[in-house]
């Protein structure tokens, strides 16, 4: 499974703004080799200014020394989780995410060894846990976010893991990955199947695909 998403992600040709005058961060979407893959996740830290409390993957800010944005993503998560970067065997990426700051964030995907000592840090992130891959791919939303972008509307799912919720940003991303890593037919922009709930929250200034 997790050789052919590699492939699938190799020959993916994600969106990538070319303008520069957003800033820029990256994450790092983690699949773990275990019989059942599973994906790394994190909550960040309640005393944080900036999304407190939320289920998010590993990563942050471009800094000026970052070669790279794959490099943002592969410091970010060596600091944040302790996850060494030469453990990490990266896939491909996807399409860049507009946050509702204004921030360009662009996913790295990739796989990593099950059972790593990972360990929090505790200046920015509270938990670290695992979402397993069948959840994702059997599309078992708690809820369904719409937001109202110019005159379209988005369906961004939710999803609960270890007592935890995903959604937002994150969702968005795991939506791509669905769709083009694994052949889903989920899309952002399809009305989901009938069943979980329907949350409408304000409209936004910009698409949140870039």
């Amino acid at each position: 499974m997790l050789e052919a998403l590699r492939q699938r992600l190799q020959a993916h040709d994600p969106h990538i703004s070319t303008t520069n005058d957003q800033p820029r961060a990256a994450v790092l979407i983690a699949l773990i080799d275990r019989p059942e893959p599973t994906l790394l996740l994190t909550r960040r830290a309640n005393h944080l200014t900036q999304h407190p409390g939320q289920v998010a993957f590993p990563g942050g800010k471009a800094e000026p020394h970052d070669i790279s944005l794959l490099a943002t993503a592969l410091r970010e998560a060596e600091e944040e989780v302790a996850l060494p970067p030469s453990e990490v065997d990266i896939f491909g990426q996807l399409s860049e995410v507009i946050s509702l700051h204004g921030m360009a964030v662009t996913p790295f995907v990739g796989r990593i060894p099950a059972d790593l000592p990972l360990r929090a840090d505790p200046g920015e992130i509270e938990r670290i846990f695992e979402m397993p891959l069948s959840m994702l791919l059997r599309d078992e939303r708690e809820h369904t976010d719409v937001i109202t972008v110019g005159n379209e509307k988005w369906y961004v799912p939710s999803y609960r893991v270890a007592d935890q919720v995903l959604w937002g940003l994150s969702a968005m991303m795991l939506v791509e990955l669905m769709a083009i890593g694994f052949g889903h037919t989920i899309s952002l922009q399809v009305p989901p199947p009938a069943g979980a709930p329907l949350r409408h929250l304000p409209p936004r200034p910009q698409a949140p695909l870039g």
